[in-house]
């Protein structure tokens, strides 16, 4: 089998992990020009500072001894097979590297032989890279559970980041579905990695030239939709994993049925796509906005809204909250505020010591005012024009998140001056007593 059939096969059966955004480019050099985009494994992440870069995205081998029901890769399912050895593919990196197609390298496995051996595999590749071809560009590699300490200790020495995919959200479901894998021994090496980012944290303090550990944390993924847990479940477990572990990202990936199972939903269902953007907006309200699971989801509304965004359907269900006089908020209040984010509400802070706030300038300072007119006043005063209530906002919501324009949606008129109302009961805008 040559290189390339190779690296069809292998960065195909990649493109199930949702830690990185797949460019779906097939785009050859021109004369003139540096640098292509192969379909065949390049994917697009991002670094600290803002820049995109483009990673080989590919596993060492799509051979694997576990049977995991929703893994097209697993032992049972009968698929192309095959595997790079550890010195093939740190030169294909390396080419890769070489012609501008890639800055940097994701790599997983399936599990071949047992997990220390795929381990030692994987580790030979970082090593090869690192040390032989002395590539500093960006890797981001999966630590496999169930490998001995020492191996993912010193795979951290050479990745940027570490990952450890937790796949389904609870133990009944994995024990069902991967029966192979349990609970503890996905999060053990997730302790582990994260002792070892703090420890390496106060080596560092004292001797700035001791090796980073995995500078980049670590991240992981679950599966959407494979197993029955409700999304007020899924954040929860992943509000758990931020406070625990500390990791810098928890990626959610639609279940694609890809074989018939009685245990996993028809290969004729449509992979919930809308559901896995809802977890990832209300994952961004927890990692940025200072929200909690609790609060954007419960037992009795265990659910995400498909037709609101998490924080428009969390403020429309907290009236007494709202409206947030812009001049005299605090930065916590901004950011609970549909339409202002945690740039636009920094902006907001500056700009109130030298003058007054109102609507248009809230516009140039980048607050989306398509949401937030319903729940900000700017001295004392609504949007001008503006006939408000409950009914009035959830419309115009919906109407912005399903591509219509505000003023195309149905609005009530009232009889009242919108600049005098006040939410009563949660139900409608009230006309202030005088």
């Amino acid at each position: 089998m040559t290189t390339l059939e190779k690296l069809t096969i292998l960065a195909d059966a990649a493109k199930y992990d949702a830690s990185c955004t797949s460019s779906g480019v097939n785009r050859t050099a021109r004369p003139g020009q540096m640098g292509s985009a192969q379909a065949a494994g390049i994917c697009h992440s991002f670094s600290a500072d803002g820049r995109c870069i483009s990673l080989l995205k590919v596993l060492l081998t799509n051979h694997c001894i576990y049977d995991c029901k929703y893994c097209v890769n697993r032992a049972s399912n009968q698929r192309p097979r095959a595997a790079f050895s550890p010195d093939e593919l740190a030169r294909l990196t390396m080419e890769f590297y070489r012609r501008n197609y890639i800055e940097g390298l994701f790599l997983s496995s399936g599990v071949i032989k047992n997990p220390d051996y795929t381990c030692e595999q994987m580790l030979e590749v970082l090593t090869l890279l690192r040390r032989r071809y002395r590539f500093g560009g960006y890797i981001h590699c999966k630590a496999i559970p169930g490998a001995d300490n020492s191996l993912i200790t010193q795979m951290g020495l050479l990745a940027d980041r570490l990952s450890v995919n937790i796949e389904l959200p609870s133990q009944a479901s994995l024990k069902q579905l991967a029966p192979a894998k349990t609970k503890e021994r996905i999060l053990a090496p997730m302790r582990l990695i994260t002792r070892s980012i703090a420890q390496n944290r106060q080596e560092l303090a004292c001797y700035r030239h001791s090796p980073v550990f995995a500078p980049g944390g670590q991240s992981t993924q679950m599966i959407v939709g494979a197993s029955p847990e409700s999304d007020y479940q899924i954040l929860s477990l992943t509000q758990g994993l931020y406070d625990k572990y500390h990791l810098k990202r928890v990626f959610f990936s639609a279940y694609i049925p890809v074989q018939e199972d009685s245990l996993l939903p028809s290969v004729e269902t449509k992979p919930p796509l809308l559901r896995e953007h809802r977890l990832y907006q209300a994952d961004w309200l927890l990692r940025f906005y200072g929200f909690r699971a609790e609060e954007l989801l419960g037992s009795q509304n265990p659910t995400l809204s498909p037709n609101l965004d998490p924080k428009c359907a969390w403020a429309l269900c907290h009236p007494e909250l709202f409206p947030v006089e812009v001049n005299t908020a605090t930065y916590s209040q901004l950011l609970r505020v549909p339409g202002i984010g945690v740039t636009s509400a920094r902006r907001i802070l500056t700009a109130r010591w030298q003058t007054t706030l109102d609507f248009s300038s809230l516009k140039k300072l980048g607050v989306v005012l398509k949401r937030a007119q319903y729940f900000l006043t700017c001295s004392g005063h609504l949007t001008p024009g503006l006939r408000l209530s409950r009914g009035t906002a959830l419309r115009g919501l919906t109407a912005l998140e399903s591509g219509l324009l505000p003023q195309e949606a149905p609005q009530q008129l009232s009889l009242f001056d919108s600049a005098n109302f006040f939410w009563e009961d949660g139900l409608t805008w009230r006309a202030n007593p005088q």
